[in-house]
């Protein structure tokens, strides 16, 4: 499908494929509480997605994953799409808020707009699936983005996600070092159960960690501990990037206290015998 067939007002907005423009979306103007924090969920990634292109990498393996759930779908549009990680040769679109990420598009990629996902600036059904990966819990109204998901896609939503709760008991790095982290995800995680309802209804599919993953997202280490000490790591996570250096710093401290001491080896030997682990990541799969 054409760009111009699946943007509203295209006309207006000059759409083509080679082209990344800021357009005006599909409903209704928001007041003015709503545009003040549609404007702050846009900021956070041209300050936090500098150095997304070296960190996050797309992983084959969840790659393979994600493009099996969207299954034979013809066309697919990519909401909160960040850098294009993931995107199979079929997108026909990605939509995300942040200048910054935009600029780190492959040149290739698929033709990108600026705007947010409560506010769509497409038709209703415009493409066979849509999918949004770890991006939901930047979302200034989740029902609304939720919504608009499910008012684009024909036949499917595919969301990535991750149940803060399993994350907090199985992911040594916030429940030994880093509680603040942990806490400020509380603040900001989306209950699996609450996702689901939301999308009507959807199938959760486990999605596991390799222990060499190279998407630098926040469980990605997982068996390379010392990465954390890395900030360009720090900042390509979100979670740490937004919690912030001072707060991290004991934990940290004692990250790196326990690296040279070898206390960490000793405390989690078992983890290195693991080629992949479930720390909640998970995948959910809504059919329309």
């Amino acid at each position: 499908m054409l760009l111009c067939q699946i943007l509203v007002n295209a006309c207006d907005m000059r759409a083509n494929w080679g082209r990344r423009e800021e357009v005006q979306p599909h409903t209704k103007r928001p007041d003015a509480g709503a545009r003040l924090r549609i404007l702050t969920g846009m900021a956070i990634y041209d300050t936090l997605g500098a150095s997304y292109g070296r960190t996050r990498q797309p992983d084959p393996r969840i790659a393979a994953q994600l493009h099996a759930a969207l299954a034979d779908a013809a066309d697919v549009v990519n909401v909160g799409a960040g850098t294009g990680s993931y995107e199979p040769p079929r997108t026909v679109l990605a939509v995300e808020p942040s200048h910054v990420m935009l600029a780190q598009r492959p040149p290739r990629s698929a033709p990108a707009v600026r705007a947010v996902a409560e506010r769509l600036p497409l038709c209703d059904n415009a493409a066979d699936a849509v999918m949004a990966l770890l991006t939901i819990h930047h979302w200034t109204d989740l029902a609304a983005g939720i919504a608009e998901l499910r008012r684009v896609a024909r036949r499917r939503v595919v969301v990535l996600t991750w149940d803060q709760r399993i994350f907090r008991e199985r992911f040594w790095l916030v429940r030994d070092y880093l509680p603040r982290a942990a806490a400020f995800d509380d603040t900001r995680a989306v209950p699996i159960d609450r996702l689901a309802a939301l999308l009507g209804g959807a199938r959760q599919e486990t999605v596991p960690v390799p222990h060499d993953c190279t998407d630098g997202f926040g469980a990605a280490y997982w068996r390379r501990p010392r990465a954390y000490l890395d900030p360009q790591v720090r900042a390509g996570i979100s979670m740490l990037a937004q919690t912030g250096e001072d707060a991290l710093a004991p934990g940290l401290a004692a990250l790196a206290d326990d690296l040279a001491t070898g206390r960490w080896h000793e405390r989690h030997a078992e983890l290195l015998a693991l080629d992949a682990i479930d720390v909640g990541y998970r995948l959910l799969v809504a059919d329309i």
